[in-house]
């Protein structure tokens, strides 16, 4: 392991970073509306190309359209809220954009599998066949409807490993993986629409429409996916600088690149790094930064929890890293009040350490940790509060005497004023859980408490 010396912090650098103009932003209201617009055309799209119901197979074979409708448009709106749009990450989060994803995939499967059951009861009801043979029919002899048929399977699949019990016992790289059978899912799904549709035969503006949404998104995703980090990689040659042991299986880990103001980084944010090392170079691990950007030099803080984590403390100097991002809502963007408290548990103190040299105006920090050894970081933190208006307290649960409960009563013992602040969390789910239940109590409104969880 390589050791670095920590600059000082608040440097020249690290503060005209800090204080660059905020990014383009597109707030949750936002991105809602226009996606609630978006399903509404496609209702009034399949409104207007329905004929009034001449008998039940007629009703079962309409819901079976504007179901499958909006499954198709459903699918497009999953890719662009994983499309890693900076607009969208900034003003919306990147934690609630995955719950989105992750919400917005259940009901997505449920309309494509309502369809096919909807399309094949209403196609035997007309034609009075039974559902074995008008399945038959429908998939084997109607255009592009085989491939339609793998697509909805594909999805069921893909949704049955997201489900919260199954992905909990896959490796995370195996569940990426076979996540990326969605995108084959939905070009394959996608045709059938075009071919079979009603609201697209004979349609030319409704086509043309439907390929611009596809075709956007497909366009949002390459550019953000995979040209951009790859553009960036080779524009600003990040490499590891050294580094530096932080507290008991904690390190910082040093970078070191050109042009990194460029990236446009905001204290609280994270990247998602590859390290080109020996069993590093396969995944993109997310990590926060612990220090404010500077235009030479980045910091990352992780804790070891094994695997991907705890191979970092033996990375070489020099070792070539790519970095996508930067991500996450979790700036000063989020807060409309001049005071702030922030509350930190473990290794969660790294974005909080950034924000807490950065933001503007009063701020207190409270960190927990286990034992007074695993404050890491807690001598930045002093002497940062002894320079700014605010201060830290530091509380471990071992040796008992100097814990605190996290209650409202110890909030309100500790920042009297706690109602009037904004507050960023970051720390283990129950924790967190915890400290929230007791701000509501403290009289803290909900839209005052800004965290990112990818809980979901």
């Amino acid at each position: 392991m390589t050791t670095v010396r920590s600059s000082p912090a608040g440097t020249r650098d690290a503060r005209r970073a800090a204080c660059a103009p905020p990014a383009r932003r597109i707030g949750p209201h936002a991105l809602l509306a226009l996606i609630a617009g978006g399903a509404a055309g496609v209702l009034a799209l399949w409104w207007v190309n329905t004929p009034p119901a001449s008998g039940p197979g007629a009703l079962i074979a309409g819901a079976g359209r504007i179901t499958g409708l909006l499954a198709g448009y459903g699918c497009a709106v999953l890719l662009l809220l994983m499309a890693r749009v900076p607009a969208l990450d900034r003003g919306v989060g990147t934690d609630r954009l995955a719950r989105w994803h992750a919400f917005g995939g259940r009901y997505v499967v449920g309309l494509a599998v309502a369809h096919t059951l909807l399309a094949i009861w209403g196609y035997s009801v007309n034609t009075r066949t039974g559902l074995a043979s008008g399945a038959a029919t429908v998939v084997l002899d109607q255009p592009d409807m085989l491939k339609a048929t793998v697509a909805t399977v594909l999805l069921v699949g893909v949704g049955g490993i997201s489900a919260r019990t199954v992905r909990r016992r896959l490796p995370y790289e195996a569940w990426q993986l076979l996540h990326l059978a969605t995108y084959l899912a939905i070009f394959l799904g996608f045709f059938h629409v075009l071919s079979n549709g009603d609201e697209f035969v004979g349609n030319r503006p409704a086509r043309l429409a439907w390929y611009a949404l596809y075709l956007v998104t497909a366009a949002l995703l390459v550019w953000y996916r995979l040209i951009t980090p790859v553009r960036r990689g080779l524009r600003h040659r990040l490499r590891v600088l050294g580094v530096r042991p932080e507290a008991p299986g904690v390190v910082s880990v040093y970078l070191t690149g050109a042009h990194l103001e460029e990236l446009r980084a905001e204290p609280g944010q994270f990247f998602r790094w590859r390290f080109w090392a020996p069993g590093l170079w396969w995944t993109a691990s997310p990590y926060s930064l612990s220090a404010p950007p500077s235009p030479h030099r980045l910091r990352i803080t992780v804790k070891d929890v094994g695997g991907h984590s705890g191979a970092l403390a033996r990375l070489r100097p020099g070792t070539r890293v790519w970095a996508e991002g930067p991500y996450g809502g979790f700036t000063a963007g989020r807060r409309p009040r001049r005071k702030a408290l922030l509350v930190a548990g473990g290794v969660g103190i790294t974005p909080l350490r950034t924000l807490f040299e950065t933001l503007p105006g009063d701020a207190v920090l409270l960190y927990f940790a286990r034992r007074p050894e695993d404050l890491a970081l807690r001598a930045e933190l002093e002497e940062i509060a002894g320079r700014r208006p605010g201060r830290v307290h530091c509380f471990v649960d071992e040796p008992a005497a100097h814990s605190c409960p996290l209650t409202t009563c110890a909030l309100r013992r500790l920042v009297p004023d706690v109602a009037d602040r904004d507050v960023y969390l970051c720390g283990p789910p129950g924790m967190m859980q915890a400290v929230i239940r007791a701000l509501r109590r403290a009289g803290v409104r909900r839209r005052h408490i800004h965290y990112e969880s990818f809980e979901f």
